[in-house]
């Protein structure tokens, strides 16, 4: 037998799958960016008519 250490050592954890888990999956990205972009639309909508009614009143 040989009294020399095992040179096998366990392997270390892969960075990108805690890199996966900590990032937001593409899907929600772009339905965040869908509903802040239809948000500002309604908002600048409501803006225009309130603009437009203190305008004519």
């Amino acid at each position: 037998m040989s009294t020399q250490p095992n040179d096998v050592t366990e392997p270390e954890p892969q960075p990108a799958r805690r890199d996966i888990e900590d990032k937001l999956p593409r899907g929600i990205w772009v339905r965040l960016l869908v509903y802040i972009f239809a948000g500002h639309l309604v908002a600048g909508f409501i803006y225009l008519l309130f603009t437009l009614g203190a305008s004519r009143g």
